[in-house]
């Protein structure tokens, strides 16, 4: 091997390292909530929806399993005012949607917990939401 293919091979391992570092050091701040809609029709049945988005990249996490969620509505004061919240089932992948009862018009906070796959700390996220007419 002449010194340009050993210099070649040397930097593409430094390159894999670096690539495999930095995944093996993703933590869950790496990763992110967002809601799909901030407004949402009050009412019983209505839905709302998060994506769960990797921050390094940018792109939607699939498959997380969502372990914990809970939606009240703390910003307005009324953090004992709870509704039933259920885990619909997926149709976008990166997609997930809670069918629960926004009763009240007003702010909802939306409190979920998921694992990813990989990652070893629990996602976090608190979203408010607005119950609308």
């Amino acid at each position: 091997m002449n010194l340009l293919n050993k210099t070649c091979a040397a930097l593409a391992l430094v390159g894999l390292s670096a690539m495999t570092t930095t995944a093996a050091f993703a933590g869950a701040n790496d990763f992110e909530f967002q809601l799909v809609k901030a407004e949402v029709k009050q009412g019983d049945g209505a839905v709302v929806a998060v994506r769960l988005v990797d921050k390094r990249t940018g792109k939607e996490v699939p498959n997380a399993v969502i372990i914990a969620k809970r939606i009240d509505m703390s910003p307005d004061a009324m953090g004992e005012m709870q509704a039933p919240i259920e885990l619909l089932p997926a149709t976008t992948p990166g997609t997930y949607s809670f069918k629960t009862n926004l009763s009240m018009q007003g702010r909802w906070l939306l409190s979920l917990g998921a694992k990813v796959q990989g990652e070893a700390a629990t996602i976090q996220g608190k979203l408010m939401v607005r119950a609308i007419p």
